[in-house]
């Protein structure tokens, strides 16, 4: 299974996403999570550490992350953290 993956996106990239992508919330906490769809997300703010049978990452507003489909992990949200997504 493939890794989660971390980008920077152009401004116009990051246009497109914000008007079509859905929007999602979360306050500070820790959570279990296994995507059953690859997904894709903008994070807009807030910090998370998403931790793998493989190691960690840290995720900032500003990165563009791709979460491969079957994927299990532990989300913890260290600021509150706002982003928009698709599955593809």
């Amino acid at each position: 299974m493939s890794e989660i993956k971390k980008e920077t996106p152009s401004q116009e990239e990051i246009d497109k996403m914000l008007k079509e992508w859905s929007t999602w919330t979360c306050d500070p906490s820790t959570f279990d999570w296994e995507y059953s769809d690859t997904e894709i997300c903008f994070i807009i703010e807030g910090e998370v550490t998403v931790k793998t049978d493989t190691g960690k990452v840290d995720i900032k507003p500003g990165d563009l992350v791709t979460f491969p489909k079957g994927l299990k992990c532990v989300w913890n949200v260290k600021k509150p953290i706002r982003k928009v997504y698709t599955f593809k």
